[in-house]
């Protein structure tokens, strides 16, 4: 990135690096040439690299063994494996399989009636029958949204600033997302409405149907970017947030970095930097610099006309119900003045009605003095209820009849969306050195231009749509993206779909398929299943469906040795790998073993505050003068899943974070698991696995009754979805007999023991469930 006015030279300690590199040999990533041609060319290198060839559907080869081979993407993985001397590995056991797809379709354990009912189906097609049924769950929504909430660097506040503040409506987005998978909309139509809807929606926004309102919703995902406008609007933080749009769209969708074009042309791949302001003028209509929208006015309302007649008519009638109040309200007044009045001297209340018609600043000395002696004649709404309680109930009755008639006027609601200005549009030109104050050349609008050469298709868009009230920019470009000849779009959601089933993808760097990315294990295998993927409309269920029937999904977690020496990291894949819980599949989890988990969807976030000790956990405060005041009751909103919890971008949940849950800065292609003490600390000692360990016992006791080889067996198949062996029965018996001695102590009283044992046994069966929280086999699903 430039350096800023005060710093454009080389500090000493920069150009002392400099020197030493030189020295070193200046040694860089790719060849250099010896002479530069005048402006940017692409190398033959830079022609031929396989992620910008157009996609071509390979034919899955021919193996020596068809005994595993249960569809074609068996064929490219068996293939692979035949040219080392092995062969796909056996399938793992039915409950290994059935808690290995709860956990990648839904995010949560399998329940006893799903680990019941497919136990129980011997017949053939039972494991395809399992994957339908979990596909047609709402959970699946739930939990392959979040991975592309991931992508999309979705956040319920600015994240900028140390107030970071919150975008109320952004949720809106949230919901679209996870709707939109559940509804398996194809991943082409995903994508257009969310970098073009507002395009494809007739301004003004009034009175919108439900498929207008979807794609402007859909729009919110070029809202996303951390914003600075909301506190300082300068020029500099107006356009970071352009470049943090352009960062998301590119990782998430062409996954490529385009952004490191921003400054000069990219160090490593065929993108010069003329490329980045092209596709910057893509935007730039709609993220106007000049005419920039704060965050404030950004939104759409959602009131409709019949909306805004219905609550006329109801202010209408509450103000009928107001009258009402104002007449009785002063004959109560007049009622009781008159009362008070009566018990003045005769000579005296004519001064006092006087007095009392007469303006404050226009009384007598008199009359004031009067008043003052007798405080009753001030009488007022205010002081009512002091002389009359039966006449103050009766307005209270009736402001409350009024009340609760508003109440029930259509609430306005907004929704957070992206749409072009009226006006000029404006002219897009290039930074030098991507410093916004040196513009330079104008440019156009444009795809990139490798791609141009590669694929044989023009990358440049039209200048103006008048047919559609926009530049009709987005909407082009999202076509172009979404039909069907692109040669980065498919190949890169089916790489992150594939990671998120084997715990890595057939490309290891999904935000980067670049120069500087990893090559594919399986290439072919890349582009069959992306070709396969778009020749089914798009579909991420089939895709779903596809691979988690195959033999390769279906293998064990364990291998051969000499399997092991050849292959370590699993990049044949010969086995499944084992993948630890993300942070949010363990929070659920634990919630839904506990028996805790609340089921409603959509909504406004679940907030999220400080607690005592500065850690931020789910919950509400109200706020007394300023210091933190009472918990507010939450209703089990705590116990939602993590997708519908708040997500501030300097405010991490605790139980979230210490699992690795991303900061979205801007956004997050792919998710690193840490192995770090602090991970067993907060299984140990955090209030919510305590307290959800002690929720699980209490389940144990009222589903497995009192027997203790009942609940062990229920425990087992509620966490693990397995059945205990003779020896996990000995020794988490053991277990529970040692704790429940430990906690028993001595007693001081004969008639206390049976009270205390039955406590200490409640104690040590929280322990015992804490345990299995915190065990290697509930944190992992291989």
């Amino acid at each position: 990135m430039p350096p800023g006015k005060e710093s454009r030279k080389l500090t000493p300690a920069q150009l002392d690096l400099i020197r030493r590199w030189i020295a070193t040999g200046a040694v860089t990533a790719g060849p250099e040439p010896k002479t530069l041609a005048r402006g940017f060319q692409f190398t033959d290198g830079d022609r031929s690299y396989w992620a910008f060839q157009p996609i071509r559907r390979a034919t899955p080869p021919t193996v020596k063994t068809l005994a595993e081979i249960r569809n074609p993407l068996d064929q490219f993985t068996q293939a692979r494996l035949e040219t080392i001397g092995h062969t796909l590995g056996g399938p793992a056991a039915k409950s290994t399989l059935l808690r290995r797809a709860t956990f990648d379709l839904l995010g949560l354990p399998p329940t006893p009636i799903q680990r019941t009912r497919f136990l129980a189906d011997t017949t053939p097609g039972a494991w395809e029958r399992l994957i339908d049924r979990l596909l047609a769950s709402p959970h699946y929504g739930e939990r392959w949204g979040r991975h592309w909430l991931d992508a999309a660097g979705y956040a319920d506040s600015e994240g900028v600033a140390s107030v970071d503040p919150q975008r109320k409506w952004a949720w809106q987005y949230r919901d679209w997302v996870v709707n939109s998978h559940n509804d398996d909309l194809g991943w082409n139509r995903f994508l257009l409405a969310q970098l073009a809807g507002d395009e494809m929606v007739k301004p003004p926004y009034k009175d919108l149907s439900p498929g207008d309102l979807q794609l402007l919703t859909a729009t919110g995902y070029l809202r996303t970017a951390p914003d600075g406008t909301v506190g300082s609007n300068d020029a500099a933080n107006r356009n970071q947030v352009v470049a943090e749009t352009i960062n998301i769209v590119s990782t998430s969708i062409l996954g490529l970095t385009v952004g490191c074009a921003q400054c000069h042309n990219h160090r490593y791949d065929p993108i010069p930097q003329v490329d980045y302001y092209r596709l910057r003028a893509i935007f730039e209509p709609a993220l106007n610099v000049a005419r920039w929208k704060r965050p404030g006015g950004r939104l759409v309302s959602l009131y409709t006309d019949a909306d805004r007649k219905e609550a006329a008519r109801i202010e209408k009638e509450a103000k009928v119900i107001d009258g009402e109040r104002g007449r009785k309200q002063a004959t109560y007044i007049q009622q009781t003045f008159d009362k008070e009045v009566a018990k003045l001297a005769a000579a005296q209340r004519e001064l006092a009605r006087l007095a009392r018609k007469t303006d404050a600043k226009k009384r007598t000395p008199a009359q004031k003095d009067l008043l003052k002696k007798h405080p009753s004649l001030n009488v007022s709404a205010g002081s009512l209820y002091l002389y009359d309680q039966k006449a103050a109930n009766d307005l209270k009755a009736i402001s409350k009849r009024a009340s609760d008639l508003r109440a029930t006027k259509p609430q306005e609601t907004f929704v957070r969306v992206l749409a072009e200005q009226s006006g000029p549009v404006p002219v897009t030109r290039v930074f030098f050195r991507g410093d916004i104050t040196q513009p330079r050349q104008p440019v156009d609008p444009s795809g990139l231009s490798i791609l141009g050469v590669t694929t044989r298709e023009p990358v440049t868009l039209a200048q103006n749509n008048k047919q559609i009230g926009s530049t009709g920019r987005r909407l082009t470009w999202a076509r172009r993206l979404t039909g069907g000849t692109h040669p980065l779009v498919a190949r890169v959601i089916v790489n992150r779909s594939w990671m998120h089933h084997f715990g890595r993808g057939l490309v290891a760097t999904p935000g980067d398929i670049g120069s500087l990315g990893l090559r594919p294990t399986h290439p072919q295998l890349l582009d069959w299943l992306a070709d396969e993927f778009m020749r089914t409309g798009w579909s991420l269920k089939r895709l779903h469906r596809l691979v988690m029937t195959s033999a390769t999904y279906r293998q064990s977690a364990s291998a051969p040795g000499p399997l092991l020496v050849t292959d370590p990291d699993n990049d044949l894949l010969g086995r499944m790998s084992i993948r630890r819980l993300d942070a949010e599949s363990l929070r659920d989890a634990i919630l839904a073993v506990s028996g805790s988990l609340n089921p409603r969807r959509y909504g406004p976030p679940v907030p999220i505050m400080a607690d005592r000790v500065g850690q931020w956990v789910i919950g509400k405060e109200n706020l007394n003068a300023g210091r933190p005041g009472a918990v507010v009751d939450m209703s089990n909103e705590q116990y939602r899943r993590s997708v519908w919890i708040e997500v501030r971008r300097s405010r991490p949940l605790g139980v979230l974070d210490t699992f690795d849950r991303p900061a979205m800065v801007p956004n997050c292609t792919e998710r690193v698991s840490t192995t770090v003490s602090s991970q067993s600390l907060m299984m140990m000692n955090s209030d919510f696995v305590v307290s959800q360990s002690t929720r699980f016992a209490e389940r144990l006791k009222a589903e497995a009754g009192p027997k203790t080889i009942d609940r062990i067996h229920h425990a087992w198949q509620l966490v693990y979805g397995s059945e205990p062996t003779a020896a996990e029965i000995g020794e988490a018996t053991a277990f529970l007999d040692e704790q429940t001695a430990l906690f028993n102590g001595p007693v001081p009283k004969a008639d206390d023991k049976k009270k205390k044992l039955a406590r200490s046994r409640d104690q040590a069966l929280s322990v015992f469930c804490q345990a299995l929280f915190s065990s290697s086999r509930f944190l992992y699903v291989d």
